[in-house]
Formats: C-alpha cells, structure tokens, sequence
C-alpha cells in the first residue's frame, strides 16, 4: 500500500548541474521525467521550475519543455505588482509564474519555441505553438517578441501582443490610455488591451459580470469564459548563441 501512495506523490527531482539553463539541458543530461527540477538560467543561483519531458505534439518537439507560467487551480492570486512578476512567484507544484528575468536570462542567448497548452471546463484540449519566443531586457520594459504561429486548434491569440512591454497593476506599459493590467485584473505584454489574458482572474468558466478580465484565450473561446487550465512553456530550437 505504501509504494502505491509513494507514487501519487508530485515528483520533485533536484538538478544539481549549474550547466542546466533549461529544462532541455536537463533532459539532455538524463532525466526523462517531468517533474520539478532546479535549472540555472543566469548560471549563478538555482530556480525551481516544472519541466515537462513529454507533449501532445510532434515527435521532434518531445523532451524538455520548461512551464514558464502554469493555471490550473485558482489556488494563486495573479494579481500582483512589477516586482513580483520580475522575479516570479507562486507554487511551482501547482500554479506559478516564472519570473520576468528569469525569462529574458534564458531567451537572450538562444532561440525558443513557445508552446500554450489549454483546457476548458468540459475537458476540451487544444493547444497554440510558435516557432520564435523571446524577452527583452528590464531597460526594454521586459519586450515580447513571439511570432511563427504554427499550429494548433487554440488559434493565434498571442500575436496580437507581440512587440509590447509588461505590464502590471503598478507599471503601465500598454498603449491603452488607462492600464490594461487594472481594467483587466491581470498582467501581461498588453497592448489595447488583449486578446489573451493568462494572469487573468480564475473564472471557473463562463462569467460575463465584467468583460476580459479572465484567463482567457479569445481565438479558441470568447473573452468572457476563462480555462480550467492554461500552461505556458518554452524549448530551445536551436543551440546556444555566442555571447
């Protein structure tokens, strides 16, 4: 009875390599099983981050994804200010947000793939791929570049943002004249405001009260029914570039 318990347990394996920048490294290295790793992305400090070994895609895009923001609970609140999304918060076992400079650590030296993986409330999965993701540099306002939208039955929700900075309830670097991060309850590389809002308020569904302030994903459901789940990662395409 005890080995059958030991295996619902949530697996945490530490990496112990400051080599591992990303959880490719990791899986390159061995480990095959998706769980919680450490990974280096600034090669000094160790981050815990998901790692997810397998997914639903193309055989060639298997192995070593890292989850740079994960929904799937209501069990975090998202509301929150400039340096909290700076440095990334929450429970990486459940509901997280990576961090900003974390992000930007890891796609200034080498080229990402960003894949969105979605679920509604009536078990419906699609998922959204790009072939280019990267974040720019604190002085640039922490700048998405996404672009190659390539696949994937969620539609193109993120392009709409690609080019804007962050932001947050307490740093407004939309283009709106008011702050996207207050009127919509969240925080994102806004524009005028949105078309996707993962940061959004934990909807459990459909909920019409005040318009786009959920976890929504407007191309796959309208901006009024937030996903049950919505997880975010990364993969490096293709090796690192000189410094």
């Amino acid at each position: 009875m005890k080995v059958f318990l030991a295996a619902l347990l949530p697996v945490v394996l530490m990496s112990e390599c400051q080599d591992e920048n990303d959880c490719s490294d990791v899986y390159n290295s061995g480990q095959t099983v998706s769980g919680i790793y450490s990974i280096y992305p600034a090669g000094d400090f160790p981050v815990r981050v998901y790692c997810e070994m397998i997914s639903d895609g193309n055989d060639e895009d298997k192995g070593g994804w890292t989850v740079i923001q994960r929904r799937m609970d209501g069990s975090v609140n998202f509301y929150r200010p400039w340096n909290q999304y700076k440095r990334g918060f929450g429970i990486v076992e459940n509901e997280y947000w990576l961090g900003l400079e974390n992000m930007y650590q890891m796609t200034y030296s080498r080229s990402y793939m960003l894949r969105v993986d979605l679920e509604d409330f009536q078990g419906n999965k699609v998922f959204a791929q790009y072939s280019s993701f990267s974040v720019g540099p604190e002085a640039d306002g922490y700048r998405l570049h996404v672009s190659g939208f390539e696949n994937g039955e969620a539609g193109d929700s993120l392009s709409f943002h690609n080019g804007q900075k962050f932001t947050t309830l307490d740093k407004d670097q939309d283009v709106r004249e008011g702050n996207c991060a207050k009127l919509r309850l969240g925080a994102f590389w806004y524009k005028d405001c949105l078309e996707t809002n993962p940061s959004g308020v934990y909807l459990w569904g459909e909920d019409a009260t005040h318009f786009a302030i959920g976890n929504i994903w407007s191309t796959w459901r309208n901006q009024d029914v937030g996903m049950k789940s919505i997880s975010m990662k990364i993969k490096p395409v293709d090796i690192k570039k000189n410094d």
